[in-house]
């Protein structure tokens, strides 16, 4: 959750609905926006009206101010990723438009001179209106970012797959299946992978924006 000295402009959770469960207004904010990211179950998901089978993979961005919910009319557990960001309008630009899409359908964009790290991007990186970015990062086994590098933007990460050590700071850390790892502004981090399978990670990070001078 946003808080002075942790996470300053998004919140994150790991859902389970059980069968039967889900909710006619998760959302109390009017003014955040989301991702959903489907780990594991089927469900259903309906923005304005218009409603989504979803599955693992099922990846929706929710613009703010919209009506949404989600349910589970299945006999197993719906699991799914929601990062919430309260969204900063930008002066002549429309907000995003809700859509649903899959994993699975968008190809991995190679890193440079690396060969074994890419980018799942779900939104085009030039389109000004998303001041966040979600994104789903893999590396082969093997694979590595070279260098210690830094960004002027937070960060979360999920572990979705694999195993890896991560340098956080000044810190290399064994992560998994599971694990979260939050990155202020400017820490410096590396990755090699360990595994003899990809390592995958789910990628927040703010873009497009100043930051807030004032916390809310």
């Amino acid at each position: 959750r946003p808080m002075t000295g942790f996470a300053e402009t998004f919140a994150q959770y790991a859902v389970e609905v059980a069968p039967g469960g889900g909710s006619d207004a998760p959302e109390p904010d009017p003014g955040a926006e989301a991702v959903l990211l489907t780990a594991r179950g089927d469900g259903w998901l309906t923005i304005d009206g218009i409603t989504h089978n979803i599955g693992p993979g099922s990846y929706a961005y929710i613009p703010p101010g919209t009506q949404w919910r989600v349910e589970n009319r299945g006999d197993a557990p719906l699991g799914f990723h929601w990062i919430r960001k309260r969204y900063q309008p930008a002066p002549g630009v429309a907000p995003p438009t809700a859509f649903v899409t899959r994993d699975q359908d968008h190809a991995p964009t190679p890193m440079p001179i690396t060969g074994k790290w890419a980018t799942t991007r779900f939104v085009d990186p030039t389109d000004m209106a998303h001041d966040m970015h979600v994104n789903i990062v893999t590396f082969q086994p093997g694979g590595r970012i070279p260098f210690a590098e830094t960004h002027n933007m937070e960060h979360g990460l999920y572990v979705l797959e694999g195993t890896a050590r991560y340098l956080l700071n000044t810190d290399w850390v064994e992560v998994g299946p599971g694990d979260f790892m939050w990155l202020r502004a400017f820490c410096p981090q590396a990755c090699i992978a360990t595994g003899d399978g990809p390592f995958r990670y789910l990628l927040y990070k703010d873009m497009n924006r100043h930051p807030d001078l004032v916390l809310p």
